[in-house]
């Protein structure tokens, strides 16, 4: 148990702790709703990578040979759903609060199964943890390797939620608001336009 639980948090760390498109999405939740809404879109990203990580000790390297021929796609229709975020992001940092029609709020559930959504369509990770499993010759560990990958990721995806919900508490005036946004807006669409290249 121990030696691929082990495995599984090393690879469930080294997917999650790159900050990407993802992490800022989650800690730009945070800072301008709630942690518990923050909280709910790190464990979507965080079983997004555990859904991935099962995939690849299942399938292995048929999956990742099924994957590899639509990655572009994929990468296209992540990186336009994250410049329609930072869109949706940096049209927020102007509304005065109060004016702006009403939008539905941001919900842990909302926030959860979106950010699920957006991290399953980054094809790499798959591919990411079918390398690891076929690097340890096919023996990935079962389900602790990929209970310690969720666990790792997870962990890792909260941490950046509550760094997200502190920031968000030291800027809580209208003008913090609008530069977090801004930023966190920014940031996406840079990572958006990466993806293409």
């Amino acid at each position: 148990m121990s030696a691929p639980f082990l495995a599984g948090v090393i690879a469930g760390y080294g997917v999650a702790v790159p900050v990407g498109a993802i992490g800022v999405l989650i800690a730009g939740l945070s800072a301008r709703t709630s942690l518990r809404v923050g909280a709910a879109a790190g464990m979507g990203a965080a079983t997004a990578d555990g859904i991935y990580a099962l995939i690849a000790v299942v399938g292995g390297a048929a999956v990742a040979g099924l994957v590899a021929p639509i990655a572009t796609p994929l990468r296209w229709a992540a990186a336009a759903v994250l410049l329609g975020l930072a869109v949706l992001t940096a049209r927020s940092a102007f509304r005065k609060p109060g004016t702006a029609r009403p939008e539905r709020p941001a919900t842990p559930l909302r926030a959860f199964t979106g950010v699920l959504a957006l991290t399953l369509l980054n094809p790499a990770t798959v591919i990411y943890f079918a390398a690891l499993v076929l690097g340890r010759s096919g023996e990935g560990g079962g389900a602790w390797f990929v209970i310690g990958a969720f666990l790792a990721s997870a962990s890792w995806q909260l941490l950046i939620a509550g760094g997200g919900s502190l920031i968000g508490r030291l800027l809580t005036g209208e003008r913090g608001r609008m530069i977090t946004a801004l930023v966190s807006a920014a940031v996406i669409a840079i990572l958006a336009i990466h993806l293409l290249h």
